[in-house]
């Protein structure tokens, strides 16, 4: 084989395997949000987000009586974009794992194309929900497929936001959209 033909077969995978990788690191799986998984720890995010920001919410002593023991990390984009909040399993441990992963940036997509800016009718059509929880504010749909809880505020709904009603998937509008898309690391 020609010099020519092996460095343009190690261009073409050189070039693959940069693609892939970029679309994974926008991915939603079970157990994983793009590069993130449930084995890694808090201070492997730190390194996988290294070129944007991750900032810990200044909790204070007062408001610290009164809260469980937790703490969320917020990661915002080089541009200041909010894209992801985590919790780790155990606070203020730098080797913890993470408990769960809110996503706020729309890039990160199931394989089914389920993103932040996906309405009821998507979820629908491509997850089974397997249960409906009513809170205060919102309808919480659980997908097991995912480990995932979607939140669906009221409004969208047509329900008073402090109504006791209870939702059923019945009453969810195909134009509803997602507030909340939480994926669980348990």
């Amino acid at each position: 084989m020609s010099i020519l033909k092996r460095v343009s077969l190690l261009l073409i995978s050189i070039i693959l395997i940069i693609s892939c990788s970029k679309e994974n690191q926008f991915l939603i799986e079970k157990g994983k949000v793009g590069l993130i998984d449930n084995e890694t720890t808090v201070e492997q995010i730190k390194e996988l987000f290294k070129n944007d920001s991750i900032v810990i919410p200044k909790i204070d002593t007062l408001s610290n009586l009164f809260s469980v023991s937790s703490e969320e990390f917020l990661v915002f984009s080089k541009e200041g974009k909010k894209l992801l909040e985590f919790t780790p399993t155990v606070a203020g441990d730098s080797v913890s794992r993470i408990k769960n992963i809110q996503i706020f940036d729309s890039k990160y997509k199931t394989d089914k194309g389920l993103s932040l800016s996906s309405t009821f009718r998507e979820i629908n059509e491509n997850y089974m929900v397997n249960k409906v929880e009513t809170t205060l504010s919102s309808a919480t749909l659980f997908i097991d497929e995912l480990n995932a809880t979607i939140a669906i505020d009221k409004k969208e709904l047509g329900l008073n936001p402090f109504s006791r009603e209870e939702v059923t998937l019945d009453q969810i509008p195909d134009i509803a959209k997602i507030k909340y898309f939480t994926i669980w690391f348990n």
